[in-house]
C-alpha cells in the first residue's frame, strides 16, 4: 500500500468521522428545556421521556454505526470514486437521523401521528441499511480496495448473510403500524445487536499475526 493510498483512505475516514460527530451532537439539541415549569419542573421533565428515549436509541444507532464504519475502513487501503459516492450516501442518511428522532420524540404519545413518525424513523433506517450494504458489496466485489490482510474470497462469501441481516429493518416498518414505542425499542435492540454481533471482515491466515 502506497503512502498516497493510505492518505486517501484516511481522508475519507476523517471526513466521515466529522459527519458522524455532527449528527450525534445534533441529537441533544432536540431535547428542549421546559419553559415556565416553576414548581412543576420535575413533572415536566418526566413528561419529556419520549425525547430521552429517542435520544438514547438514536445515539446508540449513530455511535455503533460509527464504530462499525471505523472498523471497516481500517481494512480499506485504496479509494475509488464509486466508494466515495457510496460513503456519501451512507453519511447522508446518518446525518438525517436527528430529524426523525425529533419526530418520534414529539409524537410518540399521540395514537395516530406516532405511527407516521415511527414509519418515517424506520424508513430512514431501511435506507441506511441498504446504503451500508451497497458499500459492503462494492468493497467485496473484487476485493481490490482492501489491504493485504483481507481474505477477499471469504469477504465476498459474506454478502448473502449481510443481506439477510438487513431484513430486520424493513420488519420495523411493519411494526411501526402496530406500536411506535415498540418500534423505537426494536431499533435500540438492533443497535445493541449490531454492536456485539457485527459481521467481521474476514482476515487471511497470513494477516492474523
Amino acid at each position: 500500500m502506497t503512502e498516497t493510498s493510505r492518505s486517501e483512505s484516511s481522508r475519507v475516514e476523517a471526513f466521515s468521522d466529522g459527519v458522524f460527530a455532527i449528527a450525534i451532537t445534533l441529537l441533544i439539541l432536540e431535547i428542549k428545556v421546559p419553559p415556565h415549569a416553576g414548581d412543576h419542573l420535575w413533572r415536566e421533565l418526566g413528561r419529556m421521556w419520549p425525547s430521552y428515549a429517542a435520544y438514547v436509541v438514536s445515539f446508540l444507532i449513530i455511535g455503533i454505526m460509527w464504530v462499525n464504519h471505523h472498523t471497516l475502513f481500517s481494512y480499506v487501503a485504496r479509494i475509488d470514486r464509486t466508494l466515495m459516492f457510496l460513503n456519501l450516501l451512507l453519511l447522508m442518511t446518518v446525518v438525517a437521523i436527528p430529524w426523525p428522532a425529533a419526530l418520534m420524540a414529539e409524537y410518540l404519545r399521540e395514537p395516530g401521528a406516532s405511527h407516521v413518525a415511527a414509519v418515517v424513523y424506520s424508513g430512514l433506517m431501511v435506507v441506511m441499511a441498504l446504503n451500508y450494504q451497497a458499500l459492503w458489496w462494492h468493497l467485496t466485489r473484487t476485493g481490490h480496495l482492501f489491504d493485504d490482510r483481507v481474505d477477499s474470497a471469504a469477504a465476498r462469501a459474506t454478502r448473502a448473510r449481510f443481506a439477510i441481516g438487513s431484513l430486520a429493518y424493513p420488519a420495523t416498518v411493519g411494526l411501526a403500524f402496530v406500536s411506535a414505542p415498540l418500534t423505537l425499542a426494536a431499533h435500540g435492540l438492533l443497535a445493541v445487536y449490531y454492536g456485539f454481533n457485527q459481521l467481521k471482515v474476514p482476515v487471511a491466515e497470513a494477516g492474523l499475526d
